[in-house]
């Protein structure tokens, strides 16, 4: 009986648990809260961008409130009340943080 198949990389093991912060996108999500609330995530922001002028500037641009998380996981995320997806994509873009093609927006 062969079982050199045992030795092999285990299927199940969590590998991919940082992968989303380092695969170099930029990922804007929406978060349902209660009722009809919801949240915008952004991350996965170059390090050498100023994050708190960054969320100071969408506050006043969106009209919304913004804050910064600092997670395990991912790193800092900014976190914004409302759907704001495509008005941050839009406002990535057109400062030319980086390019369309490294923001994916997820969400329904």
């Amino acid at each position: 009986m062969d079982i050199l198949n045992l030795q092999q990389k285990d299927p199940f093991t969590d590998t991919t648990s940082n992968a989303l912060a380092i695969d170099g996108y930029i990922h804007i999500r929406i978060q349902q809260r209660n009722g009809r609330k919801t949240l915008t995530t952004v991350q996965g922001l170059p390090k050498e961008l100023d994050l708190n002028k960054l969320v100071k500037a969408f506050k006043k641009e969106f009209a919304c409130s913004g804050t910064i998380v600092k997670d395990e996981e991912m790193g800092d995320v900014i976190q914004m009340s409302g759907d704001q997806r495509l008005k941050v994509q839009q406002f990535i873009v057109e400062r030319g943080i980086t390019k369309k093609d490294k923001i994916k927006v997820h969400g329904f």
